[in-house]
């Protein structure tokens, strides 16, 4: 069975004195309805301490890894891998490097052959994705997978011109098209978890969000970040921003609209602060680790993040989505001949999604999280998908 890198805390049927009661499980997801404002519960003035914090709820059946996870890894050694990556490639410290770590990770465990890398560029016309796609296609890349929702329609049209390539694309279901995989996660789980652990790090309970471009997969992020705040502490206040409207995907690569964004919600009093905003989140480490405050990373674990090394003395935990484990097990998939092993969704229930720890800074909450974590697996706490 997969083991959790040491960067990830592996599940579990975390125990902690109190039990939850489903009336409170209630309330935190009724409170729901209070995040459609800017703030929320707290003193005028931006909080005036700690949290009044709900207990855990009761630990259940601890969650499963991936089927694929559990079989010896295949041989790939005569496989050829093309990736075509989101705005922003490789050095993100985010999304797409998480899809080159889990190429790696094929290639020394499975001994992946050749792989080919292609960028896109930020402002480039719909077509250019196409190209990429064709072009690692002709070259005899097979599997190609399409890293980010970006790529949809480029997909649509280009994969049944190439039926005997393989494609996957990360982030974006596409059905009626054989030779495509969709990988999909549930990043509102994960991001409910980050939202426990800025309630219960929060010094003045505010705390904040950074959306890089509004879509509805982003949302997903804010929609659960503000659930597990909210489970945790019903009174908490919340910040949220978004750095570019829908259609305009340089949010996910704009730093200095990062930090202005979030010296904002720093001002207005949140002292913890998730990103949801790709390349753009290293501005907001720089705002938050000049005031002095704290910050969730997301996707990778970015507290490890050569390229946002300076700021991880603020970076607290980050929210695993693990599209490493997604490349991982589909080029397994691909090698086995085999995809109904590489799951529907990548959930907290096969660790799809999670929570790191690196640094040691949320080492008093790992049970509570777990906690939390297992009853999202069990199906005790319903995660909201939209704010």
């Amino acid at each position: 069975m997969r083991r959790t890198p040491t960067s990830a805390r592996r599940s579990g049927a975390g125990r902690r004195g109190g039990v939850a009661t489903v009336a409170l499980l209630l309330t935190g997801a009724l409170a729901l309805a209070g995040c459609a404002k800017d703030t929320g519960g707290g003193s005028a003035d931006g909080g005036s301490g700690p949290c009044r914090l709900n207990a855990p709820p009761a630990a259940t059946a601890a969650p499963t890894g991936s089927t694929t996870q559990q079989l010896p890894p295949p041989n790939a050694s005569g496989m050829r891998v093309g990736l075509a990556f989101d705005i922003g490639g490789r050095g993100d410290a985010s999304f797409n490097d998480a899809s080159v770590a889990g190429l790696d990770r094929a290639k020394g465990d499975m001994g992946l052959g050749e792989t080919k890398e292609l960028d896109a560029g930020a402002g480039e016309p719909e077509d250019a994705k196409q190209t990429r796609l064709r072009q690692l296609a002709r070259e005899g890349f097979n599997p190609v997978i399409a890293v980010g929702y970006a790529y949809a329609d480029a997909l649509k049209i280009v994969a049944p011109e190439f039926p005997g390539t393989k494609f996957a694309i990360i982030d974006e279901q596409i059905d009626g098209v054989p030779n495509v995989t969709s990988l999909v996660f549930a990043e509102e789980q994960g991001s409910f978890l980050a939202g426990v652990v800025a309630a219960h790090k929060s010094k003045s309970c505010h705390v904040g969000f950074v959306g890089g471009v509004q879509t509805p997969l982003i949302q997903k992020f804010q929609a659960g970040f503000e659930a597990g705040a909210k489970a945790a502490a019903p009174e908490i206040r919340i910040e949220r921003e978004y750095l570019t409207p829908a259609g305009d995907f340089s949010g996910f690569q704009d730093p200095n609209k990062g930090s202005e964004v979030a010296t904002g919600q720093l001002e207005a009093g949140a002292d913890v602060i998730y990103h949801a905003a790709g390349a753009s989140g290293k501005g907001v480490f720089g705002a938050v680790q000049g005031a002095g405050a704290q910050a969730i990373g997301v996707d990778s674990d970015q507290y490890n993040q050569p390229t946002v090394a300076e700021y991880k003395d603020v970076i607290i935990s980050s929210m695993l989505k693990r599209i490493d484990l997604a490349v991982y097990d589909y080029i397994a998939g691909v090698a086995r001949d085999d995809l109904s092993t590489v799951p529907k969704k990548f959930d907290v229930a096969i660790d799809g999604v999670t929570y790191s720890t690196s640094g040691g800074k949320i080492d008093d909450l790992e049970q509570t999280l777990d906690a939390y974590k297992a009853a999202i697996a069990s199906g005790q706490i319903k995660v909201p998908e939209q704010p």
